[in-house]
C-alpha cells in the first residue's frame, strides 16, 4: 500500500508541476494600447475621440474622391485585414477603415454595448464624423452584417455593397474557431482573460482559411497581440452573449442597391450556402465564390478580391 502511495504522490506533484508550468507559459495579461501601438498604429494610422473611445482609423488614398470606400472588419479582426485592398485602390479611391469597437486598437466600448443596433450608429457617427455622407461599404463576417444593416438604415447614404461571407442569416457552422468557442464560455471568463496560449490563436486563424499554409507568424502576432489590447478579451464574450444571429434576416430583402456578395468556398463558420442566399433576398446582386478560400478571402487572397471589387465599382 505505502509504495502505491508513494506513486499516487508522486503522480499528483507532477500533475501539479505540469499545470503550474502550462499556466505560467500562457499566462497573458492585458496589455496598454500604448504598448501596442508602435508596432501596429504607424503612420497612417490616426485616433479620434469619438463616443468615449479612442477610435483607431485609417483614412488614405484620394483626398477628393466623392464617394470614399468604407471597410469593416469581422469579430476578432482589425483595419489591417484590408491591407491587400487598400494597396491596390488606394491610387484611385479613397479608402476608409477603422478598428470596431471592442477589438483591435479601439478597444471595449463604455456602455459595453455590442449589438448590431449599436455598431450601426457608430458606423454612422462616425462617418459623421469625418464629413463622410454618401460611401461605398464593405464588410466581412460581423462587418458585413453591420454593413448591410447600415445599408438598410440608411438607404440615401449607401451607395454600392459588398458583402465578404458576412453574417445576418441564423447559421450553422460547420467549425467553429477555438478562440470563439472558447470565448462562448462565460464560466471561463476570468481565466480566459489572464491565460491565453499563443497556440490557441493560431489554431483559430488556421480555421478561417481554406489554405492554413497561408497563415504566417506575423498573421498570427497580429490577431494574438490584439486580442490583447486591454479589455477585448473581456468585450469579446459580451458580444458572443447579445449576439442574436438571424434575429434582423427579413430585412436583407428590403435592400434596393447594387450589392456584390464574395464567399470562401472553403468557409467553415459561415458556410457558402449563405451567399446564395444573400444572392437571392437582394435583387440584382451579384454572388462569386472562390472555392479555395475560407471565411476571410479578402485577407488570404487579396489580389483575386479585390480584382472583383474593381470591376463592381467600374460597372
Amino acid at each position: 500500500m505505502r509504495p502505491l502511495l508513494r506513486i499516487l504522490g508522486a503522480l499528483s506533484a507532477l500533475i501539479v508541476v505540469a499545470l503550474t508550468v502550462t499556466v505560467a507559459l500562457s499566462w497573458a495579461p492585458d496589455r496598454p494600447v500604448n504598448a501596442l501601438k508602435a508596432r501596429w498604429a504607424p503612420p497612417p494610422s490616426q485616433f479620434v475621440n469619438f463616443q468615449g473611445m479612442a477610435v483607431h482609423f485609417r483614412d488614405e488614398g484620394r483626398r477628393g474622391d466623392p464617394i470614399p470606400i468604407v471597410l469593416l472588419h469581422g469579430t476578432s479582426a482589425s483595419l489591417h485585414t484590408w491591407d491587400g485592398w487598400v494597396s491596390a485602390l488606394e491610387g484611385s479611391r479613397r479608402v476608409i477603415r477603422m478598428d470596431l469597437p471592442g477589438f483591435g486598437l479601439t478597444g471595449p466600448a463604455p456602455g459595453d454595448d455590442y449589438s448590431i443596433a449599436a455598431y450601426t450608429r457608430f458606423v454612422l457617427g462616425f462617418l459623421d464624423l469625418l464629413g463622410v455622407q454618401r460611401f461605398v461599404l464593405a464588410g466581412n463576417s460581423l462587418g458585413g452584417e453591420i454593413a448591410w444593416q447600415v445599408a438598410a438604415a440608411a438607404p440615401q447614404r449607401v451607395e454600392r455593397l459588398v458583402l465578404v461571407d458576412a453574417a445576418g442569416y441564423a447559421f450553422a457552422p460547420a467549425s467553429m474557431p477555438l478562440g470563439f468557442r472558447i470565448a462562448r464560455m462565460p464560466a471561463l471568463a476570468w481565466l480566459t482573460e489572464r491565460i491565453l496560449p499563443r497556440g490557441v490563436i493560431e489554431a483559430s486563424v488556421r480555421n478561417v482559411y481554406g489554405d492554413p499554409s497561408r497563415v504566417s507568424d506575423t498573421l498570427v502576432d497580429r490577431y494574438y497581440e490584439l486580442t490583447l489590447r486591454e479589455g477585448n478579451r473581456a468585450a469579446l464574450g459580451r458580444r458572443f452573449r447579445q449576439n442574436a444571429p438571424g434575429k434582423d434576416a427579413d430585412r436583407i430583402k428590403t435592400l434596393r442597391l447594387p450589392t456584390l456578395v464574395l464567399w470562401g468556398g472553403k468557409d467553415r463558420l459561415i458556410p457558402p450556402q449563405y451567399a446564395q442566399q444573400f444572392g437571392r433576398d437582394i435583387p440584382g446582386s451579384k454572388v462569386i465564390v472562390y472555392e479555395a478560400l475560407g471565411h476571410v478571402p479578402h485577407e488570404e487572397d487579396p489580389a483575386a478580391t479585390v480584382a472583383d471589387v474593381g470591376r463592381f465599382l467600374a460597372r
